[in-house]
């Protein structure tokens, strides 16, 4: 059974009145958790959304794009001191504040690059 014939029989069996009130449900809490994550201040936010807002239109930029910003997090690292692993620097990447845009702006490019440009996605890691 795919997930739209199961997603079907679940709207079929539920009663209308049982899923209205589990929607108004979702709704408040929805409302409830964008209200709370508008009183945080983030700094940069005005950066991020400028991130957002690049748009990818050019074969050179979207190249520049792709080999600046790394596919996989470059700051992980295994410190060997002969032949033997003495510690491990674990993937910061996560911790940066610009890192869902960084590699969201190098999705567009590489998919710019893809789709209209007809290059090999393979050539950028």
């Amino acid at each position: 059974m795919n997930v739209l014939e199961l997603t079907l029989k679940n709207l079929l069996q539920t009663p209308t009145a049982e899923r209205s009130a589990k929607q108004s449900n979702s709704t408040r809490n929805t409302v409830r958790l964008h209200s709370s994550q508008n009183r945080k201040f983030d700094l940069l936010r005005p950066l991020k959304q400028r991130l957002d807002r690049i748009q990818v239109g050019n074969p050179k930029s979207a190249r520049l794009l792709c080999k600046l910003i790394p596919a996989q997090c470059p700051f992980a690292r295994e410190i060997k001191l002969f032949g033997k692993v003495w510690f491990r620097i674990p993937p910061l990447c996560k911790i940066n504040p610009l890192y869902e845009q960084l590699m969201s702006l190098r999705f567009r490019a590489l998919c710019y690059l893809v789709e209209e440009c007809g290059e090999e996605s393979s050539a950028y890691g």
